[in-house]
């Protein structure tokens, strides 16, 4: 039986409670493991100084950021995308990046930190692009996934070089964040994304560079 489609009032308290469930801690449940999981927390723990592992607990805030703006992005997209695969896709690769958001979240509570306060900020701004992305038609959507996914992909394989050497559970889950935006990125390709113009990618360079700068520290 087909779905009834969604009042506007319901459709905004659909994406309300995705906002809170991805912005406040404690409330993204992973449906996989931690790839951290396998590894013993003592070894890691105590091999790092507290200046490392400070460093560390910076660059997971950010990469939590950086899930938080993937589900706002992907939320965007999905309410705006015209053909229905496409929101479905669109939803499908916001529920597989909920096992990152946790597993970020997981690792930040063991190196005794925290995620970024301004979060709720980042989500709003990311609902938004991925909305305009959506009008702009489905084309150009998947492209602004597959080049959202290449360049966290890019920042990601930065951090694995930045951590401390001790930090192996944090490498873990870096490692296995990139696998799957890797095969997001190509699933939006393959879909029929086309390449994004120059400007607008270098405007999502600039944004993804104030964000790292805010949410390093906060």
């Amino acid at each position: 039986m087909a779905r009834s489609p969604l009042s506007f009032l319901d459709s905004c308290l659909l994406q309300f409670d995705q906002a809170l469930r991805t912005c406040v801690p404690g409330s993204s449940m992973a449906t996989r493991p931690s790839p951290a999981d396998k590894l013993a927390a003592e070894t890691t723990a105590a091999s790092m100084s507290p200046t490392e592992k400070k460093h560390a607990a910076g660059l997971m805030r950010i990469n939590h950021t950086g899930e938080v703006c993937a589900q706002a992005l992907y939320a965007g997209q999905a309410s705006t995308a015209n053909l229905a695969q496409v929101r479905e896709a669109m939803e499908l690769a916001a529920a597989e990046e909920v096992d990152h958001l946790a597993w970020c979240e997981q690792r930040l509570q063991e190196l005794d930190s925290r995620p970024s306060v301004f979060n709720p900020l980042w989500y709003a701004l990311s609902f938004g692009m991925g909305a305009a992305a959506g009008l702009a038609g489905d084309k150009w959507s998947l492209g602004f996934v597959a080049e959202t996914e290449k360049q966290v992909c890019d920042h990601l394989e930065e951090h694995l070089e930045k951590l401390p050497e001790g930090d192996q559970r944090s490498k873990a889950v870096l490692e296995q964040m990139i696998v799957d935006e890797r095969h997001h990125g190509e699933t939006a390709t393959e879909a029929g994304g086309a390449p994004l113009p120059s400007p607008v990618t270098q405007a999502m360079l600039a944004m993804s560079k104030v964000m790292k700068k805010t949410t390093y520290q906060i």
